[in-house]
């Protein structure tokens, strides 16, 4: 049974260090409790201690950390069923699948594909992760060769799937170093494949049709000293897979159902054969509580918007996604092009920065940290004001990379064009659409 806080604040050593991140111990004690922070985060808690409270301080759902030592990526660990609550932290792994039966030159192109799609947005990398290798021969030599090429030609994290453990141990012997997962274990080779994954000590998929044989089959693997699983209900009708989702993360928080607290494998290339509705179905698993998402085949045109959709699902919603403060050249502009000012509010700078490169007329956009605010929030706070984004101006460093002293602000800061003079008195400022979609045009007459 659970400790509550105070239970739990008993046993710590109550010397209020802060070095845990809370304020007091009794704060952390109540963090331990409802599932929001980690024994370990106590560097002072003593090993006694640790073992009485390993059940209360574990995260409702456990988190499962893949990939060698530098390159570190967690699925699972969540401790809210709604992003507003909280946050989500540990993003959904999206993965390309890749089997035996394909010849040399098309897992040769998946790979290189897979390794080119990787694109910059507000100061990250976003990109696929992982390959789902799967065994459909039954030859091991052969799935350890299709490993270890994926382990040399890529630095993708890896799934291994088959149902022969003796083909997998091939396969996880030739990717060890990327801490791959094992899939699956079923009622069937559940003692096989757990004494696999103990052996290995790799994370392993649990996959039973059924919310009573799941719960039965991960019971079965903790028991045998497992710790690290991932899980699978065996639907792969979209409705079903949803509605599974939603239970396996609900009955993990709310009555805290330990056979149910790991992430969930969700492999849409067994849905449907229709590439444009595996990214339907994978955008709905992202969204709802998915932790492997696995695609039949990883494009750019598909993979881009479950990307995107991923970042802003996990990123915190109280926290406003933000662009770095700077200068960003757009369309190569030189000395002689135009500059222009905005916030930098990441929507705000994606669609003034789409108009710009529309127009072709070669940009300087200078980027002001207004703390995520748009225009008319940041000039309304403060934060857009004619004396600061002058002040911002002359110590942005545009001056050495352009000769022309004429700066275009967003239309609807229209009224902090004549303190922006007084600061800027060599410049001419012009004011700028309110709407961005006429910002082409507007480019274009200057």
């Amino acid at each position: 049974m659970a400790l509550t806080g105070i239970e739990i604040f008993k046993m710590l050593p109550k010397t209020n260090c802060k070095e845990c991140g809370f304020p007091t111990c009794l704060a952390f004690a109540m963090a331990l409790a409802s599932g929001k922070a980690e024994l370990g985060a106590c560097p002072y808690v003593s090993d006694e201690v640790k073992e009485k409270l390993a059940e209360a301080s574990a995260p409702p759902i456990r988190p499962v950390k893949l990939g060698a030592a530098d390159a570190v990526k967690t699925i699972g660990g969540e401790t809210v069923q709604f992003r507003h609550e909280k946050t989500f932290f540990n993003p959904t792994l999206i993965a390309g699948l890749l089997t035996t039966a394909m010849a040399d030159a098309e897992v040769d192109a998946k790979i290189d594909t897979f390794m080119k799609m990787q694109y910059e947005r507000v100061g990250l990398n976003l990109r696929p992760e992982m390959f789902a290798v799967k065994d459909v021969s039954g030859d091991a030599g052969k799935f350890a060769a299709l490993v270890k090429k994926v382990v040399d030609q890529s630095d993708a994290l890896l799934l291994l799937c088959g149902d022969k453990p003796e083909v997998l141990k091939a396969g996880a012997e030739a990717g060890k170093d990327r801490r791959p997962i094992l899939a699956y274990a079923t009622d069937a080779n559940a003692d096989a494949m757990g004494a696999l994954a103990k052996e290995l000590d790799l994370p392993l998929v649990a996959k039973a049709d059924g919310y009573d044989a799941l719960a039965a089959l991960t019971t079965k693997l903790t028991g045998m000293g497992l710790k690290d699983l991932l899980l699978d209900g065996g639907a792969r009708a979209i409705k079903q897979v949803l509605q599974d989702n939603i239970v396996f993360r609900r009955a993990a928080l709310v009555p805290k159902f330990r056979p149910f607290g790991f992430p969930v494998v969700n492999c849409v290339a067994e849905m449907t054969d229709d590439p444009m509705m595996q990214t339907l179905y994978a955008s709905v698993c992202i969204a709802k509580y998915g932790g492997i998402v696995v695609l039949s085949d990883l494009q750019p045109h598909t993979v881009f918007p479950l990307l995107l959709q991923r970042l802003n699902v996990y990123t915190d919603p109280q926290k406003p996604m933000i662009v770095t403060q700077g200068i960003y050249p757009i369309n190569n502009p030189d000395e002689n092009s135009l500059i222009a000012v905005t916030t930098n509010f990441a929507l705000t700078y994606f669609i003034v920065t789409g108009e710009i490169e529309g127009s072709k007329v070669p940009t300087w956009l200078l980027i002001k940290d207004t703390e995520g605010l748009s225009v008319m929030t940041a000039w309304a706070a403060g934060k857009f004001s004619g004396d600061d984004v002058g002040i911002f101006v002359k110590k942005s460093g545009i001056t050495d990379k352009a000769k022309t002293r004429t700066l275009i602000i967003p239309g609807y800061a229209a009224a902090i064009s004549g303190d922006l003079e007084e600061e800027l008195p060599d410049w001419k400022i012009l004011i700028g659409p309110r709407e961005a979609s006429h910002i082409p045009a507007f480019l274009k007459s200057l």
